[in-house]
């Protein structure tokens, strides 16, 4: 297995905007700050979103060198008598699962060395050999250049943390890996299968034991109706129309999806997969990029070391392949949105299906967030405009940083196909 060290080396041989990485030790609290007289516009934007019922609720957060701007609107849903949502109101995060929840938990094992970034998929699920896949990398699952399928299929109908592996290591590559991007669920299904194997315990105990209770993130985790009210929980999907919704096979008519993953393949798993199912805060998730930011550490508890954090925030695609990517984030993609016409290539981050957003620029140490159920109630609303919208006018909020004149950016490339 290869070395921590010589990942890292390889991640500068990759990477030339490595140094932008390093820069990540200047104490937060140094930088500049925000223009507050920026916030109303972004404010506006969110508020119009939900003004053209395109979502009930949503909240936000921005944050550079100490300074907040942090607000919740709207309401959990479209009911009259509906809860407003507050700061403290709890998200269905959907994949930010993949970059809060299973890759640091792939980076501690690596750290480890109980996991190597280029060791093959079948060192630690030999039943995935066949069909291509001995060829699969950690690195090309984090990436998603394994060239699996973008999901498992619910027909038939299936139920089991142990049907899902059976039907990823099912899998038939359809190009080889490390050469061709495709977004893929199963990856991270089976990342946070090799978790559970090779840490001993299911994936939301060991981001439990090792993130969320170190770092502080008290109403982060899976399966939140074991550990607090329904009530404090967004809705997500009211199921009134069966015919339209086949993914959603497992519920009865006019169910409510509240404090009950929305993703459906993890729901079948059980409420807990590599993918999806993590619910959170904006607050804490807050912590969480603040920590990233810092190199790893929050409040004097190193939670990652440096290394795991270049990995997470500096090029790791294959060569040859036409996106670009972090270990887990998205760098420079068809689903790059959030970052705006203004956040330098080479920030990172990375969206959710329910409507959610965490972007980090690590050149000018700016972090926002943003949460919300724009699935609520039938799955059909776009706010991808709006994505693009907070990320160009969050970077507007940014004081005394020439964006134009960014020292270790990447350089655009030709857009790929989507």
């Amino acid at each position: 297995m290869m070395s921590m060290k010589l990942l890292l080396a390889r991640c500068f041989v990759l990477v030339p905007f490595i140094a932008g990485c390093a820069n990540m030790s200047t104490p937060l609290q140094d930088v500049p700050a925000l223009d507050a007289g920026k916030f109303p516009a972004v404010d506006a934007a969110i508020e119009s979103f939900i003004a053209n019922r395109q979502m009930p609720g949503a909240v936000f957060h921005l944050e550079r060198g100490g300074t907040i701007h942090q607000r919740a609107f709207g309401k959990h849903s479209y009911e009259t008598d509906a809860a407003a949502t507050t700061v403290d109101t709890v998200f269905d995060a959907a994949s930010l699962t993949k970059v809060v929840a299973t890759t640091p938990a792939v980076m501690l094992l690596i750290e480890q060395k109980k996991i190597s970034l280029d060791a093959p998929l079948i060192s630690y699920l030999p039943e995935c050999t066949g069909g291509g896949k001995e060829g699969i990398t950690i690195r090309h699952l984090l990436t998603h250049s394994s060239g699996l399928a973008a999901g498992l299929s619910p027909n038939p109908p299936w139920r089991g943390e142990a049907k899902a592996l059976e039907l990823a290591c099912a899998q038939v590559v359809t190009h080889p890996p490390g050469t061709f991007f495709r977004y893929s669920d199963i990856n991270f299904i089976l990342l946070g299968l090799i978790v559970q194997r090779v840490g001993g315990m299911p994936l939301n105990e060991f981001v439990s034991q090792n993130i969320y209770r170190p770092l502080a993130m008290r109403n982060t985790g899976f399966l939140p109706l074991k550990r607090m009210a329904a009530e404090r929980i967004a809705p997500t999907q009211k199921l009134v129309d069966r015919a339209t919704q086949t993914l959603h096979a497992d519920l009865a008519d006019g169910e409510m999806l509240r404090g009950v993953v929305h993703d459906p393949t993890v729901r079948f798993m059980g409420g807990v997969g590599g993918s999806a199912g993590m619910f959170t805060t904006i607050g804490d998730l807050a912590r969480y990029a603040r920590m990233v930011l810092n190199g790893g550490e929050l409040d004097g508890v190193r939670i990652l070391s440096r290394e795991s954090v270049a990995l997470m925030s500096t090029l790791q695609s294959p060569r040859g392949v036409d996106v670009r990517r972090t270990a887990g984030w998205d760098i420079d993609s068809p689903y790059a949105r959030p970052r705006g016409t203004i956040f330098p290539i080479g920030s990172f981050g990375h969206t959710g299906f329910t409507g959610c957003i965490l972007w980090i620029d690590p050149f000018s140490k700016t972090f926002y967030a943003f949460l919300s159920n724009r699935v609520y109630p039938n799955d059909k609303s776009n706010i991808l405009e709006l994505y693009s919208r907070l990320g160009t006018l969050s970077a507007k909020a940014v004081s005394g940083f020439d964006f134009g004149n960014v020292a270790g950016a990447l350089p655009p490339v030709a857009p790929p196909k989507p």
